[in-house]
């Protein structure tokens, strides 16, 4: 696992544990070589956002118990993909952000000006 540091360079908060998020299922957006959807955004979605990402293929909202996965809701905090997040924002629909649980890696892709425009307040 990559360190767990975040768009400032502080140490990593907690995205969300309600549902467990995280690419490790640990409530962070921590990362590694081996999380090839760099799943490093920590994204509050919203009913725009959900969706969007199910138009684009990737239901979201629709439980999979398979998987232990309930579906997402709007409101719930979510490791985002960057590229998914980076997509959103060029179509209008990005969801908000918490930067301070936003991985560092995500700026490898997303500018933080971008991140910036979509921070929660």
């Amino acid at each position: 696992m990559d360190e767990s540091v975040n768009v400032f360079g502080a140490p990593l908060q907690s995205c969300g544990r309600d549902p467990m998020t995280g690419f490790f299922r640990n409530g962070c957006c921590d990362t590694s070589d081996d999380d090839f959807g760099a799943h490093t955004v920590c994204a509050v979605m919203t009913r725009e956002f959900l969706a969007f990402s199910k138009y684009v293929g990737n239901d979201l909202t629709t439980p999979r118990p398979e998987y232990g996965f309930l579906g997402l809701k709007e409101g719930d905090r979510w490791c985002l993909c960057a590229s998914r997040f980076l997509q959103a924002h060029e179509e209008g629909v990005a969801p908000k952000v918490n930067l301070h649980a936003t991985h560092m890696r995500a700026l490898e892709l997303i500018p933080l000006t971008v991140l910036e425009l979509h921070q929660i307040e």
